[in-house]
Formats: C-alpha cells, structure tokens, sequence
C-alpha cells in the first residue's frame, strides 16, 4: 500500500485524547496505553474489515470517515457511520473472536488506531482507569446501537432524515446519499422526497 500524506497524531495524543473522553489515567497507564496502540492508515475505498475477518479491537477514527455495512439477500446495507474521533468496531465477532459478518470501510483516506482486545483487557486486570475506558468504549457502542434500532423500528421516513440531519449534518456533504439512503432504511427515492419536503428547525 502506497503512503497516504495525512497528518498523523502521535500515540500519545491519542492516548491523552481516550483518557481525558473515557477515563482518568496515571502517565504509568498513559505509557500502557501508548504502547498497545496500533496506527493504521487507509486510502478512500480501501477496506478496514472485509467481510471473515476477525475483529481484533476497537478502532479509533483519528481522520477520516468510515462506514460498516453488510449484505441482506443480495443487497448492500449500510448499518454505521463513524467519523473523526470516534469509536468503531465489529463487536461480535470482536467478543466472539469469529470472522465478522459486517464490512468496515474508508470513505475518504482515514487514519484509525486500533486497541487490541486482548492487550487491551490484559491491561484493564491491573488497573481500574484501563477497565474504566475499555467498559465506556463498549457502552457508548451498545447505546449507538440502541439509538439506531430506535431510529428505524421507530421513526418516520421524515423523522429519521430530521433526526440525522441534527446529529450529524456533515455525512449530507461527505457521504453518498444511497449510502444515507441504506442506513436510514429507505429508497435514494425516497430520501430524495424526504428531503425536498422536510424543513428543518
């Protein structure tokens, strides 16, 4: 893979920025956290996860934008989106260590760092801060999953479009619409209705 340029934070920036979002650390646990981080990057296209493969962690989107979709008879659905500063992962086929189901994708050249399930939950035995930000990362993915059950079985056609329009604006200027179109459950058609009709507050 050719290199991307892109400005790439270092570890420890990283480490700072999960501990100052998900725990409070000793600069001993910063220094273990540093050291199981793992930098990857990806050119727009390229896929993070494909589809077997097994999820060995969480991944950190330090740049970027990712996407995790998956096939339901024959069709693609886009399930995820996850932008700069945010966590993403297969996370069953992460617990269950089993080739994954969904795909991850970089939509425009990303950047992501990856904490190692198995470096990651070694070093939370022996210190509670570690513990602390590897059982917030789980949470805040669980009720991401939540709000997107409750996003579709829910909402209207106009209600989803309202409530992503509000909670992340940006994917309108960076993503496909047919990939907005899957992950809100509806046609590019009706989307393309939706949008033409709907005023947003």
């Amino acid at each position: 893979m050719k290199r991307i340029q892109m400005n790439l934070n270092t570890k420890r920036d990283v480490a700072r920025v999960l501990a100052r979002r998900y725990s409070t650390m000793t600069f001993e646990e910063l220094d273990q956290l540093e050291d199981m981080i793992i930098a990857s990057r990806y050119r727009k296209g390229e896929m993070i996860i494909d589809e077997g493969e097994i999820c060995t962690g969480p991944l950190w989107v330090d740049s970027g934008l990712v996407r995790v979709f998956y096939f339901k008879n024959g069709k693609e659905i886009t399930s995820h989106f996850a932008t700069e500063q945010h966590i993403v992962m297969s996370i069953e086929s992460m617990f269950y260590e089993q080739p994954s189901v969904v795909q991850i994708e970089a939509l425009e050249n990303t950047i992501i760092y990856e904490l190692p399930k198995d470096r990651l939950e070694e070093t939370a035995m022996r210190s509670v801060n570690i513990q602390m930000l590897y059982r917030k990362i789980l949470e805040e993915a669980l009720i991401e999953s939540q709000k997107y059950a409750d996003l579709i079985c829910f909402e209207s056609a106009a209600e989803k479009y309202k409530r992503l329009m509000k909670l992340q604006p940006e994917l309108f200027l960076r993503v496909p619409l047919t990939y907005i179109a899957s992950y809100l459950q509806m046609t590019p058609e009706t989307l393309s209705r939706v949008r033409s009709s709907v005023i947003i507050d």
